[in-house]
């Protein structure tokens, strides 16, 4: 089993300590500082557990291609945790399989005590409706929707008050610099504009796990501080697990971890 970076930071804090002065600092940003049983939760301890996952795919030729190859590693409630690594080492396939949304091959998912990987399809779809937020590389918009509409349409989907996931909607929004672009559809936004709305909606029904491939490919500097300090500061502020694969190493070096993937395995630099 390959050993993960540890979670002591260069100035000699631990990532618990870390989290916690975040949680302190951030706390007037609009995320509650709830406790995990205020999520419904299977456990108190919802932290994330992955065990020996492995992953192949077959090429047009039909040659097997093994993607991933034994990944072993932890998250503790509150952390942020960065996935780096060469194009095509398997982050965008590593986070597909801790949302529910491949399957793999072989090891074990555990989210609290829920095992992704040996669950049915609808206590999947329950998983990934309500407890993972997904922000995927491309925005999966909804082009005839406003941005508002956009962002709340989980909350919809779920049932929710009409009047109240709109102002949650709002509320997402205005952090993200987007209040006066509520009412505007899709179609007329920038790439910007558009990524910032899909972390709002990935973040709106409060997920447990919230999974981002590369947030802030393309974006400048400013917005994508945006973006990153929205996931950064939910992670500390809910308590959250927020794992982000990225290209970006300003952006890892603002989590409490890295892990480095490389030829399918984590390695330690």
């Amino acid at each position: 089993m390959s050993k993960v970076q540890s979670p002591k930071s260069d100035d000699g804090t631990t990532t618990s300590s870390r989290v916690a002065d975040r949680r302190q600092h951030n706390s007037d940003r609009g995320h509650a500082n709830l406790s995990p049983a205020d999520f419904g939760l299977w456990t108190l301890d919802f932290g994330l557990t992955v065990t020996d996952l492995r992953k192949a795919f077959l090429s047009p030729t039909g040659a097997r291609i093994d993607v991933l190859r034994g990944i072993s590693f932890s998250v503790a409630p509150g952390e942020t945790v960065a996935i780096v690594g060469a194009s095509g080492a398997g982050k965008s396939t590593l986070l597909h399989l801790v949302g529910g949304i491949e399957a793999p091959d072989h090891g074990g998912i555990k989210l609290g005590d829920f095992a992704v990987e040996t669950a049915s399809r609808p206590e999947l779809a329950r998983y990934r409706n309500g407890q993972v937020g997904v922000v995927f590389q491309f925005h999966h918009l909804l082009p005839d929707l406003t941005a508002a509409e956009n962002v709340c349409f989980p909350l919809m989907l779920a049932r929710r008050d009409r009047r109240t996931a709109r102002r949650s909607a709002y509320e997402a929004l205005d952090r993200m610099g987007l209040a006066s672009r509520a009412s505007h559809r899709i179609t007329d936004l920038s790439g910007g504009e558009q990524q910032r709305i899909a972390v709002c909606r990935a973040l709106i029904t409060s997920p447990l796990l919230v999974l981002a491939d590369e947030p802030t490919g393309n974006l400048d500097s400013i917005i994508g501080g945006l973006i990153e300090t929205e996931l950064i500061t939910y992670a500390a502020s809910r308590p959250a697990i927020v794992i982000i694969a990225t290209h970006n190493q300003d952006l890892a070096r603002r989590c409490d971890r890295v892990l480095t993937l490389e030829q399918g395995r984590i390695v330690t630099e």
